[in-house]
């Protein structure tokens, strides 16, 4: 009785051992994380796990880059010229072969203007924007508006539609310049006064063939920029005096140059000359010609000022003045 009593009690114990042993190899259990207590505020940021972003904002990025990419800055700066008086992109009286703006051959650029003429009887000013696309074609629209001062004290004001087609050749990396042919529209809102003087149409177009061309190493080995621009018109003081008149009523070639002088990628010289029809017989009409600085502070910002030999306008003497040209664009 005594030996069964004592096998049971070392039974006991042999399965106690087991079931210690068995437990000490188990794994702990998972903590219940819905009863775990939260994190204090004081936790560092960089304890936590970092969020992946949301779809809509990674939405929102692609599409401003996506945007940028279109609506791009891709050219030299400087290579888009200024805003002419008409709303080309050229200089300052001369539409040149460039385009306007600074987008490259996939993107599109644009340009807006403003121009005033304080001569001493008148004052003209100009304003209005252009857009070119991926470096082939460019499309614009300007106003502007003689103040006349002296006997006379009227406004005379005309809108301007053009559009300019690169056709061949680069700015810069090509032995050849750059060739654009253009048209500008134009139609006099105010027409009485030209009429008067012996207009015979209060709207008419404009068209131009255009060269430019940048030599890195022009003078005394700074970059120089020239354009030759031949235009057919019958516009009597850009059109601002309507068009054609009994001394002529034809079309004309008139021929028109620039010449720019880089001191630096911001800042340059130049001058300009331009032809002008003699279509009325009241009025001679003088050739223009300008002088200016030009300053491109980026490529969204540049100003010009200079001083514009006009001569004289219908009745009024020598109308000779400084000028100055903003221009902002993309």
């Amino acid at each position: 009785m005594r030996a069964r009593c004592v096998a049971r009690a070392a039974l006991a114990a042999a399965l106690l051992a087991v079931a210690t042993v068995a437990r000490a190899d188990t794994p702990p259990a998972a903590p219940d994380e819905s009863n775990a207590p939260a994190a204090p505020a004081s936790a560092s940021p960089a304890d936590a796990t970092p969020a992946t972003p949301a779809g809509p904002a990674s939405a929102d990025k692609e599409g401003w880059d996506r945007w940028e990419e279109v609506f791009g800055s891709g050219r030299l700066l400087a290579t888009g010229g200024v805003t002419q008086v008409e709303g080309s992109a050229g200089g300052g009286l001369v539409p040149w072969a460039v385009l306007a703006g600074y987008g490259s051959e996939d993107q599109i650029g644009g340009t807006a203007f403003y121009t005033r003429v304080p001569a001493e009887d008148l004052m003209i000013q100009a304003y209005g924007g252009a857009l070119s696309f991926l470096q082939r074609v460019e499309i614009s629209a300007a106003g502007q508006q003689l103040e006349l001062g002296g006997p006379i004290h009227e406004d005379v004001s005309q809108v301007i539609l053009g559009a300019k087609v690169r056709l061949f050749g680069d700015l810069v990396y090509t032995p050849w310049p750059t060739v654009a042919l253009g048209v500008q529209y134009k139609r006099n809102l105010d027409y009485s006064i030209p009429e008067s003087l012996g207009s015979r149409h209060r709207e008419d177009a404009d068209f131009y063939l255009a060269a430019s061309k940048v030599f890195l190493n022009g003078l005394f080995g700074f970059p120089v920029l020239l354009n030759t621009t031949v235009r057919a018109t019958r516009a009597n003081e850009l059109g601002l005096l309507g068009f054609g008149g009994p001394h002529q009523n034809e079309y004309e070639p008139m021929f028109e140059g620039s010449a720019l002088l880089f001191f630096t990628r911001h800042l340059a010289i130049g001058g300009e000359f331009r032809q002008k029809p003699q279509n009325l017989r009241t009025v001679d009409e003088d050739n223009w010609a300008d002088a200016f600085l030009a300053v491109f502070i980026n490529k969204h910002l540049s100003l010009v000022g200079g001083y514009v030999r006009m001569g004289d306008i219908a009745v009024w003497q020598n109308q000779d003045s400084y000028y100055l040209n903003v221009q902002a664009g993309f």
